[in-house]
This record gives structure tokens, sequence and C-alpha cells, in this order.
């Protein structure tokens, strides 16, 4: 009954923008993984802070879950409405506020999606970098701490957000950080908010860290003859000190698919790895000719160069489209992608541990991974019809997470937690999922953001 009051109260304040559509209420009800829909009560198509921060305090008065939604693009059930309520989709906020070229940095609504920020910034000469291969909006990059290819180089959304615009549990409307590259001002709630996956407010503009264009931009592929030997060259290559801006790890499975799916002619199905080299025309030579040789000590073939855009962004792409190129291995089935992140010096034994589970297991699932920060992925492709094959796949990404757990490294490397990771979260941090709680409770105590994400109960 509190939902429905909340929702004829929403509709006064929005009116056609907010839908009870049963298809509109299931697009909104979950992302891009495996897991079933939870679709919301309604959706609220929002188009100012206003909007939400009224939206916000209209559903704490009534006790109504609110769940934020940019893209759909999320892989842990994040955008699940488990308790359902109101989805705010943020998609209409997509203006770029300011651009300050000399400063490198700019004011983005949270809808904005990457692809059409960098457009917008093409003449500056700047760009930004993160690249979580989705065309995902800032907003949703910013909550799940979003990665991607050009980590290794530029960063993720944690190096990359200088400061956010967040409603709060409440209605209140509070502005973190600034255009400073530094501070010492108080605690640091920008970083809070990021990756707090909608669990503490809606974020609803979020301030960039912005990096020129480089002059020169060189992409390579190279095969070895086998995963291990890839990870390794990968190893020296960071341990050395070249500052490749992507190096990104296809095992043969996942090469085989991607041949198939993105017409990647000339290629064979080996364990490969793709490279990008940025900087001044004398740099990026510099860095290929010490990451060929590396390559070559570790039994890799000689580059095969792609310097045309064109060339270049026909590599990515298929590299952006390994997941859909991973479900058509086994056509009518579910794709269930898991990331973990470990210490660089232990990247090749947790690859090669997760090779060993899989072929054991008699799963299809091709591992992909942006190897240059020691985050990896596997792409279950699976029944969710048939429980022995999803208890199959669900013993080997435990196993995955606690290899990774034990040598020091991370449950997820940049998918986030959402409620597909809680039990591995709880494994990582022990007593400190307690102290995330309790910051949950105090910025949220009716536990109306998001709830069943990250740290619940609370």
């Amino acid at each position: 009954m509190r939902h429905e009051r909340a929702i004829r109260a929403a509709a006064e304040l929005l009116g056609r923008r907010l839908s009870t559509s049963r298809a509109v209420r299931e697009h909104h009800g979950r992302g891009e993984g495996y897991q079933p829909v939870a679709a919301p009560d309604a959706v609220a198509f929002v188009r100012s802070t206003a909007e939400v921060a009224a939206l916000v305090r209209l559903c704490a008065e009534h006790d109504v879950p609110i769940v934020p939604f940019g893209t759909g693009t999320s892989l842990e059930g994040h955008v699940a409405a488990l308790r359902g309520g109101i989805c705010i989709d943020t998609s209409a906020m997509d203006a770029v506020l300011e651009v300050n070229a000399a400063d490198l940095d700019c004011l983005v609504q949270p809808g904005l999606t990457r692809k059409r920020l960098n457009d917008h910034l093409r003449d500056s000469g700047l760009f930004f970098p993160v690249d979580p291969g989705a065309d995902a909006s800032i907003g949703g990059m910013t909550a799940t701490r979003a990665s991607g290819t050009n980590a290794v180089r530029y960063g993720t959304m944690r190096e990359n957000v200088l400061g956010l615009e967040v409603v709060l549990a409440d209605g209140r409307v509070i502005r973190t950080g600034g255009r400073a590259r530094k501070s010492a001002a108080g605690y640091d709630l920008t970083r809070l908010m990021v990756g707090s996956e909608g669990t503490l407010g809606v974020i609803t503009a979020v301030r960039l860290r912005l990096h020129g264009i480089p002059e020169a931009v060189a992409a390579a592929v190279c095969a070895f003859s086998s995963v291990e030997a890839a990870v390794e060259a990968v190893m020296e290559i960071i341990q050395s000190g070249v500052p490749v801006a992507r190096i990104e790890l296809l095992d043969q499975l996942q090469m085989q698919a991607s041949i198939a799916w993105s017409g990647l002619e000339g290629f064979a199905p080996r364990p490969t790895l793709f490279f990008e080299f940025h900087g001044t025309a004398g740099a990026v030579e510099e860095q290929s000719v010490t990451a060929q040789t590396i390559c070559r000590q570790h039994d890799g073939t000689d580059f095969t160069w792609a310097t045309r855009p064109e060339d270049r962004n026909r590599l990515w792409q298929a590299r952006h489209d390994a997941y859909l190129a991973a479900r058509a291995l086994r056509p009518g089935k579910a794709g269930w992608a898991t990331d973990v992140c470990v210490p660089i010096s232990q990247l090749a034994m947790a690859v090669v541990a997760a090779q060993r589970d899989l072929a054991q297991s008699g799963l299809t699932a091709p591992i992909v991974g942006h190897v240059g920060d020691g985050n990896f992925h596997l792409q279950f492709i699976v029944d969710p019809d048939d429980p022995a094959e999803m208890r199959r796949a669900a013993e080997v990404n435990e196993r995955l997470v606690a290899r990774a757990i034990a040598v020091g490294g991370t449950c997820t490397g940049e998918h986030g937690v959402g409620y597909g990771k809680i039990a591995s979260l709880r494994a990582e941090h022990g007593p400190a999922v307690e102290v995330m709680r309790t910051i949950k409770r105090a910025l949220d105590p009716q536990d109306i953001m998001n709830p069943g994400k990250i740290v619940t109960p609370i």
C-alpha cells in the first residue's frame, strides 16, 4: 500500500515520465548478467537534480526503495529491484555542463555515456580514458567504480573522478571534491561514493579528470604458444616500466569465438595479447620495440600492427564484443561474466589455475583480461535451467575468488559487488564489512537506497 501511495505521488510530480508499464519495469529490473529480472513497481524518468531530490524525499516519507539506473550494463545484479520500489532512470540527464580545457576537467550529468562524452570532447584535443567496453553511463561507471582496457595507464573511475553531486537518502543534495588536484579538507566523501553502487545516494553530477589525446597511437597483436607464456610476457613488460596504454589477453577459446563473431581474418585461434601504445611518435616506437623484444623471449610472434584509426577501432571493437562472441559459442544460453584482480606477480598462477579448473569442470568459459593491471574475467556460458551446470560454474567461481583473495587480490576488479558477490566481499574484508554497514546505517537508516546490495542486511 505504501508503494502505491508513493507511486501516485511520483506520478503527480512527473506526469507521463512515471511509468508502470510491465515492459518498462522489466527492462529496468535487470542488467547484462545472468540474474533473473527483479522489476521495480515504477520507473521515474528524471531530468534534474531537483526532481531526483523530490523523488527521494517522497520515497523516504513512504519507506519505499530506490534503485538508480543508467544504461543497465552492470553484471552483478546492481539494478535488480529486490524489494520493488521506484527505479530512478537518469538517462535524460545527459548534458555536458562544463569543459575546462586548461585545467583538464569537465562536469557532466550522470546519464551521459562515455562515447558521447568523447564525441563532445574530440575538437578540444582531450578525451576521457576509462573504457569498460559497454557504452555505459558516467553515473553508472562512477557508482560501480568501473575500469576497463585503459586502466593500466590512466587508472579507473577512482582516479578519474574529482568530485560529485549526490542526493542522499533523506533528499539532501551534497557536493564533494572539487577542481583542485589535491585536498586535505576532511573526509574523502568522493571516494566513499565512487563504488557505492547506489546504496548511499543517487549521483546527479560528476566532475571528471580529462587527458590530452596522444600525438601517436599504435595497436599491435601478438600470439603465444600458451596463456602462461602470454601472461609471463605481460608481467615482464609491466615490471620493466613500459607505459603501455592497453594490454588485453584473449585465451584460445575467446580468440576462436572473436574470429568467428568479429571477422578477425588473418588471426589464429591462439592465446593472444592486444596492445596499444600512446605518446609521441618516438615514445610509441620505443615502447613497442621493448614490448616486442620481451614477447619474443616468451615465444610470442612478431607484432601484427594496426596504426590507422579504422584498423585500431576494428580491433578494439572485437575486444569489446568478446562477451557477445563468447555467447555465440552456445546460442540460446546465458552469459555469466565474473572477474578477479590479483597482484601482477600472481597473475600467471591465477590464470593457469582457472584454466585447469575449467578443463576439469567441462564448462564453456573463455578467459579475457585487462592483464596489464592483474584483472581477468571468466565468461561462463551456461544453461540457467541446468542446476548441475550452474552449480559447477558457482564452484569454479568460488575457487577463482578464493585464490585471488589468498594472494592479496580482490573478488572483483571492476564489476562490483551488487548482490552477486556479497559473500565474496565478506570473505575478502571480514570485520571491515561491519564498518561498511555502519556507514550504510548512518547515511541510509531506512535501507531504501538500492537495498539488498553490497552490505545487507543493515
